[in-house]
């Protein structure tokens, strides 16, 4: 399967062409996803340029995931974007909704995003945050629940595409 052969590969050309082929996935030519990453199934994800999904993240994407240009998810991070009515008294009623991730947006190190969740352009949500309502453009967020600390500069212009070997 997927998530315990393909995603331990040490190569990135491997894992890219299989995201591609079989998953079906949109991803730039400059996009990268690391060792490790966990997809919940084959439904809608697409990811633009120069952005990176760090190792050990967790992506559920049976709602669909879009990830646009120079974002930087951080290790062990997980996006959700299923889950079960907790006023259900049969625990049915599954709640999907996509996650949409514009540009510039930076995502911590464990952090947590909620079903239905749309990240503004340049935002930051610190690490170990659990999103449970969008994030305002430009907004940095920590804590559980997420809470706006601060903002970003307006004027963003940097590159975080990298990749390392065997990762």
């Amino acid at each position: 399967s997927c998530n315990h052969v393909i995603t331990h590969l040490p190569s990135h050309a491997l894992r890219r062409l299989f995201y591609a082929k079989i998953m079906r996935f949109k991803l730039s030519p400059t996009a990268s996803v690391f060792m490790g990453t966990h997809f919940e199934n084959p439904s809608y994800f697409s990811m633009g340029d120069s952005s990176v999904v760090n190792a050990r993240c967790k992506l559920d994407n049976r709602g669909g995931i879009e990830i646009g240009r120079c974002v930087a998810i951080s290790e062990e991070c997980c996006l959700l974007t299923a889950g079960h009515d907790p006023r259900s008294p049969s625990f049915t009623g599954d709640l999907i909704a996509p996650i949409i991730i514009e540009d510039y947006v930076w995502i911590g190190t464990r952090a947590l995003i909620l079903p239905g969740i749309r990240l503004g352009q340049g935002c930051v949500v610190g690490a170990g945050s659990v999103v449970t309502q969008s994030v305002e453009p430009f907004t940095i967020v920590a804590g559980n629940p997420a809470r706006k600390i601060g903002e970003r500069p307006r004027v963003l212009d940097y590159d975080p595409y990298y990749r390392r070997w065997f990762h």
